[in-house]
């Protein structure tokens, strides 16, 4: 029996590639975000804050990764009907020290079915939120796709 165990986690460079890929996004969209990464563990891993992203929306953004890296699920899921009061996940939002998020704009990083860390976004509506946030993690599988395939 092993004593420790390794856990694959996001790279500083690869969340700097997520970041920039979201801050891109950002652009075309014409606004101006916040963007967290964090690692497998919920650990903040790289920061961006846009010169125009709200100021209220910095703890948010990262709320969101930390979210989605320790459920391993998009925030989005956490919005439903179940969520609100009088459903029977009301509260959850609560958790953690208050850093549970179920404001879309958060999403795991899966490499091999294995969450690797995450992306949160804020300062837009959760649409925009999570429009970015899926261009970060979208750059991030390219590289993985590509760095596998020259393995082969």
């Amino acid at each position: 029996m092993a004593a420790t165990r390794q856990l694959p986690a996001l790279s500083l460079e690869a969340a700097k590639i997520a970041a920039d890929a979201a801050e891109q996004k950002a652009k075309q969209m014409g606004m101006d975000f916040n963007i967290a990464l964090v690692d497998s563990t919920t650990h903040l891993l790289h920061f961006v804050r846009m010169p125009n992203a709200k100021l209220t929306s910095i703890q948010t953004a990262i709320d969101k990764a930390f979210t989605a890296a320790g459920h391993r699920a998009p925030t989005s899921v956490y919005a439903g009907q179940n969520f609100l009061p009088g459903g029977p996940a009301f509260g959850i939002h609560n958790t953690n020290g208050g850093r549970f998020n179920i404001i879309g704009g958060g999403l795991p990083i899966m490499v091999d079915g294995v969450c690797v860390g995450a992306i949160g976004v804020s300062t837009g509506t959760p649409a925009q939120d999570i429009e970015c946030a899926t261009a970060g993690v979208e750059a991030v599988e390219k590289v993985v796709q590509r760095r596998q395939g020259a393995k082969l």
